[in-house]
């Protein structure tokens, strides 16, 4: 696969406020995304995740190093737009992102802004609807719709100007479990149905463990990097930093503690409940 996202040597400093020295968060972060791929980036709070991911918008430009996004320099002004067309943000809260009273006409916004001639935006609001299964509310008002389906909406608004890479910072930490599904099954099939990259950044272990790849941050740097089996393995280092592997893992992780032999790469419940039955058996 190729690389839609690029980060080399990449430092980064906020500024400081009445000639207080700024907060460094980046000193010489490197990190690549592959096309296609289907990204979690984890980390407890003020480890770098959302600055990193304004840096995949153009949204913060690097201090030091370089960030590329399909080959283009983020800090090249004059390719910002390209940029931002490239790599569509979904934050934490949608209501925040909503800035029409008809949904459609939200959905329309990004494309209008684009200067897509009238039919195509016609055309892409009706596909981006469908593929986050809203279509049949296009003529409703956000403010009705539950936390779940704006979310899904600020999500169609972004598929609508049709970027290669969504990015969603945190995009389910305001909603309630079924609203959290929903979005968790949004991204998951626009990413096997259609191709599109997904970086999401999150806390909850869960979500990460349906990605294909899970990245830990620590202090401004990549401290762990894998499939989701390879990373949540790492009990120990999990917690060193100040997260927790899923249920399951940590299940797991404990019982080996008092004397068991258990695997810790069973991320679904069903597999880990196997896994013990299996060992308890052999033990009789």
């Amino acid at each position: 696969m190729s690389e839609i996202i690029s980060v080399e040597h990449l430092a980064y400093t906020y500024p400081g406020v009445e000639g207080t020295s700024g907060v460094t968060v980046f000193e010489d972060m490197n990190l690549t995304v592959e096309e296609g791929s289907f990204v979690a980036i984890l980390g407890t709070n003020g480890c770098g995740k959302s600055t990193l991911a304004k840096h995949f918008n153009s949204i913060l430009l690097p201090s030091g190093g370089k960030v590329y996004v399909c080959g283009i320099d983020t800090s090249n002004e004059e390719r910002i737009m390209t940029v931002r067309r490239s790599v569509g943000m979904v934050f934490q809260n949608p209501d925040n992102q909503i800035v029409a009273n008809v949904v459609e006409e939200d959905v329309a916004f990004g494309p209008e802004n684009l200067g897509v001639a009238g039919p195509e935006i016609r055309r892409r609001v009706d596909q981006a609807l469908k593929q986050v299964e809203m279509y049949e509310y296009r003529e409703h008002a956000p403010h009705l719709l539950s936390g779940g389906q704006k979310q899904r909406i600020a999500i169609a608004g972004v598929i609508a100007m049709e970027p290669k890479c969504i990015v969603l910072d945190e995009p389910t930490a305001m909603l309630d479990p079924r609203g959290r599904r929903e979005v968790m099954e949004t991204i998951g099939r626009l990413n096997r149905e259609k191709g599109i990259t997904v970086v999401l950044i999150t806390h909850h272990m869960d979500e990460a463990a349906k990605c294909q790849r899970v990245v830990v941050l620590d202090k401004g740097k990549v401290a762990a990097d894998g499939t989701p089996q390879e990373v949540f393995a790492q009990v120990e280092l999990l917690h060193r930093i100040g997260l927790a592997a899923p249920d399951s893992v940590e299940l797991c992780w404990e019982l080996n503690k008092q004397g068991f032999d258990l695997p810790l790469d069973k991320l679904d419940p069903k597999d880990c409940a196997q896994a013990i039955f299996e060992v308890i058996s052999k033990s009789e």
